[in-house]
């Protein structure tokens, strides 16, 4: 049973959050992973397509309200960063 103690660890840890808050852990981390590239086309398209992730992922079971409300605002942001974007 050695082989499965670290998945049952990482199950317990994860257990304490919701879908909601795992997209924007990852949303947080694709963001910073763009930045060092210096496009602000690259950021907005990573914006507008987790704002369609946050926009479509099921609400009562999976995630709060507020969570699509922000998916709804990235969708916004999003299209004005590749906009006036460069590159």
């Amino acid at each position: 049973m050695l082989p499965f103690a670290p998945l049952q660890v990482i199950d317990s840890f994860l257990l304490q959050y919701n879908v909601g808050q795992a997209i924007l852990a990852l949303f947080i981390l694709t963001t910073l992973g763009t930045l060092p590239l210096k496009s602000r086309k690259i950021t907005g398209l990573n914006t507008v397509a987790f704002g369609l992730l946050f926009l479509l992922t099921p609400t009562p079971s999976m995630q709060p309200v507020h969570f699509q409300f922000f998916g709804i605002a990235l969708i916004f942001v999003g299209p004005f960063l590749v906009i006036t974007g460069k590159q």
